[in-house]
């Protein structure tokens, strides 16, 4: 039996096998909508196999998005075209889920294919951004944010618990936090965007402060028997590596007592200068060491997208379920193969007949 194709429980939700479709920003919305694209988008990945569908980061508010072209939750009328989103999921046969997020200082950009830039001053497409401290994240990214208030910081949680419970009230039944990439929660996480010296800033509390207020926050709203997660960068590749890794065990600890279900593991991005060692399942060992130490369930992507791959990671209880981005992308039926592949046993999901009866003949006829 493949330990792939094997189901996964966490809380009351049942997932059919180990493969879920993380977020990957589609920069197809208008102030912060969704529309067609989106509807066809995310129905036609749930319809493949996967078991977890998650929505791409959707801001909390309009300055907490990557670019203009973001989605967003920030007010009731953007929820119900989410609502549309999550039933599609849930129709075709997969779990909904959808990322909440605010970009901080890596916020007000340019589209990846316009540039990836900080969109130019004077422009109006563009606004303020907020971080911890007023450092710029440098390389493309040069804007200088305005260091947050207190008050800042919280409306900004605020923000967070609103766009949760428009989630929750969309029919979402999986929540995940972004706190990675550079964005607003891992710059208060990051030595490298916080210098704070008040009490969200300095030493390791004082650094995950915002982290657990919002998450403790999100709990008080999010149904407890549903799963709420988080994507957190454990690591920065910046020549501290042990001492950020050993600090991010130590809050994945904390955000476990706070009422966190699982850590979806990836890389802090918190400095242009940090030298990443791309490979295929790199962050596999890293994630690893914190599901065993920070006692969490864990998923991770970034390289684990081949068959083979994703089979030893979780085979070898590297990880719970892997994301795969960009194969799903190429193929929104990448689950099927995988199964062909990996010469699994008949899944416990069945592709929609007018795709199974001719790709299942095709299979054959190879």
């Amino acid at each position: 039996m493949s330990a792939l194709f094997t189901p996964f429980q966490l809380k009351d939700v049942s997932l059919r096998n180990r493969i879920a479709v993380p977020p990957m920003c589609q920069y197809s919305a208008v102030d912060g909508f969704t529309n067609a694209w989106h509807q066809v988008h995310y129905a036609s990945l749930a319809r493949g196999g996967a078991a977890l569908v998650i929505v791409e980061a959707t801001a909390v508010s309009p300055e907490g998005r990557i670019t203009p072209a973001c989605t967003g939750l920030w007010n009731d009328a953007q929820a119900e075209g989410m609502a549309q989103i999550a039933a599609s999921i849930k129709a075709a046969g997969a779990v909904p889920g959808i990322q909440i997020a605010h970009a901080g200082r890596k916020a007000s950009a340019n589209r990846p294919w316009e540039g990836d830039d900080h969109i130019a001053e004077g422009d109006p497409r563009g606004w303020d951004t907020l971080a911890p401290s007023a450092i710029a994240f440098g390389a493309n990214l040069p804007k200088v944010p305005k260091a947050m208030t207190l008050d800042d910081i919280a409306r900004v949680k605020a923000d967070f618990v609103a766009a949760a419970r428009r989630a929750r009230d969309a029919g979402f039944e999986w929540l995940e936090l972004h706190f990675a990439h550079g964005y607003l929660a891992q710059s208060f996480f990051s030595v490298h965007a916080n210098q704070r010296d008040d009490q969200y800033g300095g030493d390791l509390a004082g650094r995950s402060r915002f982290l657990l207020e919002t998450l403790e926050a999100v709990r008080e709203v999010w149904p407890a028997n549903l799963p709420l997660t988080a994507r957190f960068g454990v690591i920065e590749y910046d020549g501290r590596d042990e001492q950020t890794l050993d600090e991010s065990i130590e809050l994945t600890k904390a955000m476990r007592r706070g009422g966190l279900d699982m850590l979806s593991v990836s890389v802090g991005f918190s400095t242009p200068k940090a030298k990443i060692p791309w490979g295929p399942a790199f962050l596999a060992p890293i994630a690893e060491r914190v599901r065993r130490e920070g006692g969490l369930p864990v998923s991770s992507a970034w390289g684990i997208d081949s068959p083979e791959n994703c089979e030893r990671v979780i085979a070898q209880e590297q990880l719970d379920l892997v994301m795969v981005g960009r194969a799903h992308l190429a193929d929104p039926h990448w689950p099927y193969y995988a199964a062909l592949a990996l010469k699994a046993e008949k899944p416990s999901w069945v592709l929609p007949a007018p795709y199974a009866h001719w790709l299942e003949r095709y299979a054959v006829a190879e």
